[in-house]
């Protein structure tokens, strides 16, 4: 039995789920609405305030489809009612980022300044202090956005091996080579 299919999903207060014919689960929340298609094959019950996953067999596409509905269920039932947040840091030298509303405007040592629209469903921020490397925050109810928009602004400078200079997650190690070293 698939051990991550099987564990219940517990609905917060303030949070109504529902499931329509076509599979379609619905969460309501003080963060907002999404919704999540699951499989056809794939039961969701809702008891009360406890949501469970079922699966027809013991087949290996049922197993894995049983464990990923779960996921993306429970993924849509804390993003609707806590929400998701994702730090990026920039590091290096005369690296900046600014916003206006939803406009980006990164500074990464290319000739020009990138502006990087952010979508509607997502919040950006942006933090510049004295002594410390600017942070942009993104903040949004939908898990799967906020990590594709995240990956799309790391990929525009990525963090070398060498100084470690680029957009990176806040707590992302990177790993580090040595340099040339002196021949003789």
């Amino acid at each position: 039995m698939s051990r991550i299919g099987k564990a219940i999903i517990n609905i917060p207060a303030g949070t109504t789920v529902s499931v329509n014919n076509d599979n379609i689960v619905t969460a309501k929340g003080p963060k907002g609405e999404l919704k999540q298609a699951v499989h056809p094959e794939i039961s969701v019950n809702i008891d009360g305030s406890v949501i469970t996953m079922g699966r027809p067999s013991e087949s290996i596409i049922h197993k894995s489809l049983h464990g990923l509905s779960r996921s993306l269920v429970a993924n849509l039932v804390k993003g609707v009612s806590d929400g998701y947040t994702k730090e990026l840091e920039l590091v290096g030298v005369g690296f900046k980022a600014a916003n206006t509303g939803n406009i980006l405007d990164l500074s990464l040592g290319y000739s020009h300044n990138i502006i990087f629209e952010i979508p509607n469903e997502l919040k950006v921020n942006t933090v510049t202090e004295k002594g410390s490397n600017p942070k942009i925050i993104l903040e949004s109810s939908d898990k799967q956005l906020l990590g594709a928009v995240a990956a799309k602004i790391r990929s525009l400078r990525k963090p070398e091996p060498y100084k470690g200079k680029g957009v990176k997650y806040k707590d992302e190690y990177i790993r580090r080579k040595a340099g040339k070293s002196a021949g003789k």
